[in-house]
């Protein structure tokens, strides 16, 4: 992406949510009706880092133990759906001529 003047980037979002150096893009959100919700934004920190912060909130079952099955199902989705991304921002070896 290119800088824009004062330092902002084509997608930030230009306004109180840049501070202390860090631009933040509008937020991306996946509503579930009473069931879900799901908040993605894009910050540029000032040492120039890029990073997706993402917040989930989903609702859980009454009882305690589908609670808890909920809990571990969606931790090992997480941790999947992290690992994927960072395997995604490796670069990848060049191959031999």
């Amino acid at each position: 992406m290119t800088r824009r003047a004062a330092g902002h980037t084509d997608w930030c979002g230009r306004d109180h949510r840049c501070n202390l150096g860090e631009h933040r893009s509008d937020e991306i959100v996946v509503d579930i009706a009473g069931r879900a919700r799901a908040v993605l934004v894009r910050v540029r920190t000032a040492a120039g880092r890029d990073h997706a912060e993402v917040r989930v909130r989903v609702a859980l079952a009454p009882a305690e133990v589908a609670a808890r099955r909920q809990l571990v199902g969606l931790l090992g989705d997480l941790r999947q759906a992290v690992t994927r991304a960072a395997i995604a921002g490796r670069p990848r070896p060049r191959k031999a001529a």
